[in-house]
């Protein structure tokens, strides 16, 4: 499975390694990320310990390049970091991770569908609001103070329970 992993992302050609390596900075800036975001994927545990100059400078190759890549093409894709260290598992221990992958996205997938009813319903919820604001016939009452309610509509309660400072026209 290829994740793409955004614009100006690649590896670098053949020969442009440095012969120590590259250092967490040229990787960061290889990668397109942050040098602050390597050392986190190390610390939890997405990038493996890289190798270390007597200086006690960090060094990468190839494979990190490529590493991270997968890394920052995941995460685009909304992946959790835990869902990223499970594919990489996978593709480390050279199997496909194309099945593990497809259930998550489609979790994903079915998470954002949830999402995207949620500020459907709070869009419609909020145009509706809008509307009663802008109608010139409607009279808006004082609320109650540190609430949008009107004082006849308290204790009203919403369809998730609890009470619900909503504006109510009439």
């Amino acid at each position: 499975m290829a994740i793409d992993q955004g614009a100006g992302a690649g590896t670098p050609p053949a020969g442009t390694l440095l012969a120590g390596g590259l250092s967490v900075g040229q990787l960061a800036a290889r990668a397109g990320v942050r040098v602050d975001t390597v050392r986190y994927y190390e610390r939890a545990g997405l990038l493996p310990r890289p190798r270390r100059t007597g200086g006690d400078h960090r060094r990468y190759g190839p494979a990190d390049v490529d590493r991270l890549l997968f890394i920052r093409g995941a995460r685009r894709l909304g992946l959790r970091l835990a869902e990223i260290r499970e594919l990489a598992r996978a593709r480390d221990a050279g199997t496909c991770p194309c099945a593990p992958a497809e259930a998550l996205l489609r979790e994903h997938v079915s998470e954002i569908d949830r999402e995207i009813a949620r500020l459907t319903a709070l869009r419609a919820e909020l145009t509706g609001v809008l509307t009663g604001l802008s109608d010139p016939a409607v009279t808006c009452p004082d609320p109650v103070p540190g609430t949008w309610c009107a004082p006849d509509c308290q204790g009203i309660q919403g369809a998730e329970g609890g009470d619900r400072d909503v504006l109510l026209l009439r």
